[in-house]
């Protein structure tokens, strides 16, 4: 595959709707052909969201925290500081339409971003673990949607994540206890900016794309 050049927006910390709205926004410019595949990196202030295998109505918040039903698949999912969130805006179109091939990409490169920190990271094949795994446990989340071929929503992995918010929900369906972190895993603190780096790395190489770094949304 001929590498490809496009977008990486390193938003820092800012709010999950903000986000979003930026997100549905770069997936029309994406179809149209106006701006070329881009990945977000961005950590959230504390918000569960909901996904479309959740029907029924869904309360406003969950101790204080906010609550936003989305348009990706699966359930429940927690995002907060501590944890990196990756929204990747890619054009399917031109990587033969093929979602597993996407998702598998997304898992590849956070498994080698956790192998750079000594952790040995796994994907589980099965239609509900989606994700990277240690051990048995879950430290990265992969949700993705995509209209007309165009990839949003994405992935989110536990760098330095308060574990306490999980057990408010059932992520992703299953128990809270089924979530870890590299912090947990490392017995300390992690260096957040060189796991952002790390992603970002990987996934070029994983997707074999030159990712122009910039912390300034208003390009698009």
């Amino acid at each position: 595959m001929d590498m490809k050049t496009g977008n990486c927006l390193d938003l820092g910390r800012r709010g999950y709707n903000e986000v979003l709205e930026l997100q549905r926004k770069l997936v029309n410019l994406r179809a149209s052909n106006q701006v070329p595949d881009t990945l977000i990196l961005v950590e959230h202030p504390h918000v569960f969201t909901v996904g479309k295998a959740s029907p029924g109505e869904i309360p406003s918040e969950i101790s204080n925290v906010p609550i936003v039903r989305i348009e990706r698949g699966g359930q429940w999912t927690y995002h907060g500081p501590g944890q990196l969130v990756g929204y990747p805006i890619l054009d399917l179109n031109a990587r033969e339409r093929d979602v597993h091939a996407f998702v598998n990409g997304i898992e590849e490169a956070l498994i080698l971003t956790l192998k750079e920190f000594g952790i040995k990271a796994e994907r589980i094949e099965g239609r509900d673990k989606a994700g990277v795994w240690v051990e048995g446990k879950k430290i990265a989340s992969i949700g993705a949607a995509i209209r007309s071929w165009i990839t949003f929503h994405g992935f989110a992995l536990n760098v330095n994540t308060d574990m306490e918010y999980f057990a408010m929900i059932e992520p992703c369906g299953m128990p809270s206890s089924t979530m870890t972190c590299m912090k947990a895993i490392l017995n300390g603190k992690v260096d957040f900016v060189q796991v952002k780096e790390s992603v970002h790395r990987n996934f070029e190489q994983v997707f074999q794309i030159e990712l122009k770094r910039t912390v300034d949304a208003q390009i698009v």
